[in-house]
């Protein structure tokens, strides 16, 4: 008799522990399983999930990881969290687990001075791949260059003739090129202030965008390409100082232009297309269509790893073109993953699509929300997020996988004209007609951070990619530096 009450209760207490378990799947970002489904207890939360994934994907050194259900941040037990949100049980469980920088960046909270020198307003700020020098342009016709360390002006660099419209760094950090509203653009040595030789001139308009080959693709960095309001984009050869192929076929504008990880051309424009280049001889490979009015901005899911080329935030130092190659290579595949390179598109429109383009010319989702056009759109560095600025006066984050509404983030109260994301993907700062920035808490989705100063709109954002710094410019003719 004993033994039967004994074994009865111990299949009692077997029963009361599996009913305090879940049956949960975890899975990457992409949708990939890790390993088969397992019976967790409730009172597991992102710590004992961390070990967990840590063990099964073998990681010999342990790394910091994000855990979502449906979309929400999983901060507490799996039980309580649950049991709030009202998620039944029966069903197994998909927590997705996202690897997380594993520094950290300090959000930025004060001004730490505040350059007078440009005489019209500033319309791009840039910071150098490696984080080590500033550029900006403005409305004066001039391009500055200015030293971090002491945050004075380092040179003023003299040339064009009208507005300096875009800027861009290449990834190897030897090139800074500008582009004006006269249509021209120059090379400049960031060392020196100089022009690299005389003004590339052939666009018949302005230019709308510049965008440089990938180091991982070629090294030293030779070939970016430019694209204009006259409706062609075209590819420079700073060495040979030529245009070396125009892609035409636009038959408005080209708004914005990027330089993909695996060597195509994204242009896209106001005739409601984003058309896809091969860069050998500048043959159109694809046309993705949807939106019903103008696009204003591209960005790409491996953006921040081509932007800085090499670099990370480490900013360490490399000894020749080959091994600068090498090591963004790396991180380029290691960003990249198995998926394929994503695209995300935004305009007049009030939507976004998001595309894979080298798998399908269809694109993967629609994104709606926003009640005005989408001035901006920009992944984070890690390619989980995507941010949107409207003139709606919101900024809005989405899944950048599936391209799911995730928040928005309100709290300006004119147009937001340009965002940036910090390295970690942990921050997101906008600026906006309103004459503030701010700084917003991607895991709570709320205000981090208020930065009034400016005295007027602000036009240009730019966070370093060592996280230290940022900087902005606008109406007011000044550039900002902002610090932790």
């Amino acid at each position: 008799m004993e033994v039967e009450t004994a074994t009865a209760g111990a299949a009692m207490e077997e029963e009361r522990e599996l009913s305090n378990r879940v049956i949960c799947q975890l899975a990457d970002s992409e949708g990939t399983p890790l390993g088969a489904p397992i019976f967790l207890p409730e009172s597991a939360g992102p710590l004992e999930l961390q070990q967990l994934v840590n063990k099964l994907l073998n990681n010999e050194e342990k790394l910091p990881y994000a855990f979502y259900v449906s979309d929400h941040e999983l901060v507490v037990q799996l039980g309580s969290y649950l049991q709030k949100n009202k998620v039944s049980v029966e069903k197994v469980i998909t927590i997705v687990y996202q690897p997380q920088a594993v520094f950290r960046i300090r959000p930025v909270t004060r001004c730490s001075s505040t350059i007078a020198g440009h005489t019209e307003a500033v319309l791009s700020v840039a910071f150098s791949p490696d984080g080590r020098q500033l550029a900006s342009g403005s409305g004066d016709t001039t391009v500055r260059l200015w030293d971090l360390n002491t945050q004075t002006p380092l040179f003023t660099c003299q040339g064009h003739r009208n507005w300096v419209l875009c800027i861009a760094w290449s990834p190897d950090g030897k090139h800074l090129v500008s582009g004006s509203k006269a249509g021209e653009l120059l090379c400049w040595d960031p060392h020196t202030g100089k022009p690299s030789g005389n003004p590339l001139t052939g666009h018949k308009k302005w230019i709308t965008g510049i965008s440089w080959e990938p180091v991982h693709l070629s090294a030293p960095c030779r070939r970016f390409v430019s694209a204009s309001k006259d409706g062609d984009a075209r590819i420079w050869d700073v060495t040979l100082r030529k245009c070396v192929m125009s892609l035409t076929g636009h038959t408005l504008a080209i708004t914005c232009v990027k330089w993909g990880g695996d060597g195509v051309i994204y242009t896209g424009s106001q005739d409601c297309t984003i058309k896809m280049w091969e860069t050998s001889q500048g043959k159109l490979i694809r046309e993705l269509k949807g939106h019903g009015h103008w696009v204003n901005s591209l960005a790409l899911s491996t953006e921040y790893v081509l932007r800085t080329g090499a670099f990370d935030h480490t900013c360490k130092h490399f000894s020749s073109p080959e091994e600068m190659k090498k090591v963004a290579l790396e991180r380029y595949n290691k960003m990249k993953g198995n998926a394929p390179e994503r695209l995300v598109s935004g305009s007049d429109d009030f939507t976004m699509f998001l595309w894979e383009p080298a798998v399908s010319k269809h694109p993967k989702t629609r994104m709606t929300g926003h009640q005005q056009l989408v001035n901006h759109v920009y992944f984070s560095p890690d390619g989980l997020w995507i941010a949107s600025a409207s003139f709606d006066k919101s900024v809005k984050l989405w899944n950048g996988i599936t391209g799911k509404f995730v928040a928005a983030f309100r709290g300006h109260v004119g147009p937001v004209y340009q965002i940036s994301w910090s390295a970690d993907s942990r921050l997101l700062l906008s600026g906006s007609k309103d004459s503030t920035l701010k700084v917003w808490d991607i895991r709570t989705q709320k205000l981090k951070q208020d930065l009034p100063g400016h005295a007027d709109e602000v036009f240009a954002v730019d966070w370093s990619p060592d996280g230290e710094k940022v900087a902005s410019g606008g109406k007011d003719k000044v550039l900002k530096l902002w610090m932790g």
